[in-house]
């Protein structure tokens, strides 16, 4: 499955759940690993468990798969890996702190 597709389908998948602040950063100048980088907040651990596991649905429902996922323990900060795109799922507070927009977007 191509990268736009797969950021259509996470996209969406948020949205369902209502994240907020969604955030799609085209990485592809920046290194080879992965094509896009999304960035959602959510209002609590619960919420950040229920988007993740609505993108993993939605994409094996498409027929992509996941590589992996982690912090789902914890709810603060859930990574959802793709391979040529990643969704980093967090609460308002962690993702100020770590800003990852500022350092993808220098």
């Amino acid at each position: 499955m191509n990268s736009d597709k797969l950021v259509k389908i996470s996209v969406d998948a948020l949205e369902e759940v209502k994240a907020s602040d969604i955030k799609v950063l085209s990485v592809t100048k920046l290194t080879s690993m992965f094509d896009y980088i999304i960035i959602a907040s959510a209002s609590s651990s619960r919420q950040t468990k229920a988007l993740a596991d609505n993108i993993q649905e939605k994409v094996k429902s498409a027929g992509g798969s996941i590589l992996s996922q982690e912090g789902e323990q914890s709810g603060e900060w859930v990574l959802v890996d793709l391979g040529d795109v990643i969704v980093h799922i967090m609460q308002p507070e962690t993702r100020k702190y770590y800003n990852l927009e500022a350092l993808w977007m220098s």
